[in-house]
């Protein structure tokens, strides 16, 4: 087998800091997300000399940080579930225990995330009044690049992969309880392995390469999305509300785009199938829309009538 035909998960990465310990990098990598991002955040305030207290900045993060999980696990546990296991035991959501067995908060959702990271920010903004917008801006420009941590918590966890694939990119990713294997007796499995070289006689089950879809996400919708941020879009910022708005503009689009790589929740699949049908395992279609794409369209077609409104209110305040 060459290198260059599919890559194997390292096998030096464990979700777990120490064996046998309950804390786990995904956990780490979250707190790293929010610490970058309060720093890229203070560090405007300051070169703008916006007129906020330090500890008003922090407690604004940290309220924000908190809306942030709360929506990212609600949204996630009542809208990506299939078993119905939260929605008829909602008092669970945040009981890191299942079965007997410590599982931490398996499944956050970032468009939950959003919605709950928005109404924090409204509600600390109101009670504290001070501008939403500014405050807005200041944290949509210096977001992304913290996102980028989060989304390589879910590559060390090995959970949120794409979709199976011939490119060199393909990875086999460590094999677990929640790995989905194929069958290797089904024609098209062997097919599949034919085309990367890949050995699975003797095997009844086989773990296919699939996209790293964590890293695209990290790179796209992290370190890119930041660049353009903080080096381009903020060249343009004009009126109270743009940052704001061009960060759920140009983040759904990403997003968009990036979903045809991730592998669709099971049992979700695809809400808008107008292409040939399809298993949610291998890219066929763009026009089969998963959820998050969905949501992701939302998002940006949120943003632009943000945008819209957001310069009529400024033009009418010239």
């Amino acid at each position: 087998m060459s290198f260059f035909q599919y890559i194997n998960y390292p096998s030096w990465i464990s979700p777990e800091i120490i064996p046998g310990f309950f804390v786990r990098w995904y956990a780490v990598m979250y707190l790293v997300a929010f610490g970058i991002t309060y720093l890229l955040f203070v560090k405007q305030i300051k070169r703008d000399k916006y007129s906020i207290k330090k500890d008003v900045a922090s407690d604004y993060i940290f309220y924000i940080m908190i809306g942030l999980v709360v929506g990212a696990r609600i949204f996630s546990t009542l809208v990506y579930e299939i078993d119905d296991y939260y929605r008829n035991a909602p008092w669970l959501i945040f009981w890191p225990f299942r079965n007997g067995q410590f599982v931490g908060f398996q499944g956050m959702s970032y468009h939950g995330g959003v919605i709950g990271g928005i109404t924090a920010a409204l509600i600390f903004t109101k009670v504290k009044k001070l501008s939403f917008l500014d405050l807005g801006d200041y944290l949509c420009t210096a977001l992304p690049l913290g996102f980028t941590f989060g989304r390589l918590g879910n590559f060390i966890n090995g959970e949120l992969y794409g979709r199976i694939t011939t490119s060199p990119l393909g990875m086999i990713f460590k094999t677990t309880p929640l790995t989905h294997r194929f069958n290797a007796s089904k024609q098209w499995v062997q097919d599949f392995a034919t085309k990367i070289n890949m050995d699975i006689s003797g095997q009844t089950l086989v773990n296919l390469p699939r996209h790293p879809s964590q890293l695209y996400e990290a790179f796209f919708e992290g370190v890119f999305l930041w660049f353009l941020m903080w080096f381009v879009v903020k060249r343009f910022h004009k009126f109270k509300g743009f940052m704001l708005s061009m960060y759920l503009i140009l983040f759904g689009f990403i997003r968009f785009c990036v979903e045809y790589f991730r592998q669709p929740d099971e049992g979700l699949d695809f809400p808008i199938a107008l292409g040939p049908p399809s298993g949610i395992y291998e890219f066929k279609s763009f026009l089969n829309i998963t959820t998050g794409q969905i949501l992701s369209l939302g998002m940006a077609v949120t943003g632009i009538i943000l945008l819209i409104i957001f310069r009529l209110y400024s033009k009418k305040n010239e």
